[in-house]
This record gives C-alpha cells, sequence and structure tokens, in this order.
C-alpha cells in the first residue's frame, strides 16, 4: 500500500496556528479549514512523531513538554521557510508585461530613448507602450 504524501510544513504551520490562536476553533477560522480537520491533522501529527503534543480539553489547550518544544521549533522553521522564499524572489530577474501611458513628447523624447537599454537590462519584461495626447481612463 502506498504512503500518503506528508504535508511537513503545512502540519507545522496548523499546530503553531493553534498554539497561536489558543484553540482549534480560532485557528480553524484563521486557516479556513473545519475544526474536525484541524483536531485530525494534529491527531495524524502527533501518531506520526509518537508524542503528544496537546493535552486537549473543552475549555482550553494544554502543551506538553514536547508541544513546547516542537512548537518552538515550529516557529523556527516557518520563519526560515519564509527568509528563503524571500531571498530567493529578491533573487530572481523581474519578469512580465509593463505598460506605460505618457503623453507624446514626453514618451518620445524621454522614455522611448530608456526603453533598449531597459530591456536589455531586464529581457524577461515585455513593455507596452501607449503615447498618446487623449485623457486615458487606468480603470478601463
Amino acid at each position: 500500500m502506498a504512503r500518503p504524501e506528508i504535508n511537513r510544513s503545512g502540519e507545522i504551520e496548523v499546530f503553531v496556528r493553534v498554539v497561536e490562536a489558543g484553540s482549534f476553533s480560532a485557528a480553524a477560522r484563521t486557516l479556513r479549514m473545519t475544526p474536525s480537520a484541524v483536531s485530525k491533522l494534529i491527531a495524524r501529527l502527533e501518531a506520526r512523531l509518537g508524542a503528544r503534543l496537546v493535552s486537549r480539553s473543552t475549555r482550553r489547550l494544554q502543551l506538553t513538554p514536547e508541544g513546547v518544544a516542537f512548537h518552538d521549533s515550529g516557529v523556527r522553521i516557518l520563519a526560515d521557510m519564509a527568509a528563503a522564499e524571500r531571498e530567493a524572489a529578491a533573487g530572481a530577474a523581474p519578469r512580465g508585461l509593463l505598460r506605460i501611458n505618457s503623453y507624446v513628447p514626453f514618451g518620445q523624447h524621454r522614455l522611448i530613448p530608456l526603453l533598449p537599454r531597459f530591456l536589455e537590462h531586464y529581457p524577461e519584461i515585455s513593455v507596452d507602450v501607449v503615447l498618446t495626447d487623449h485623457v486615458i481612463d487606468l480603470m478601463e
């Protein structure tokens, strides 16, 4: 039987949200999940780890010592993942479509002369230039 794929970063995020929110229900609301889905995910996480992370009661949620340690590590892991994503995105070359609308004299004398150097520096950007003396509705 094939083992289902485990989304460890998702499990960590849900667990950290549960701890921060103070309840499964509150975490479920912020994560746009059902409380039962959050509860099942935490139960699967605990089963996979072989450790109880949370002591549940109807009124409060209490972390076990293992839960405290897992939460602390989880917060660090999520922060490291966010930092890695920011670094990767910052290093990525800009790409996409740049639309420029300008009145004719400014476009001819200032914008158009700069375009070849700009496109050489940012080859993954395509430019759509419209030069007109008419008022353009930007929302349209």
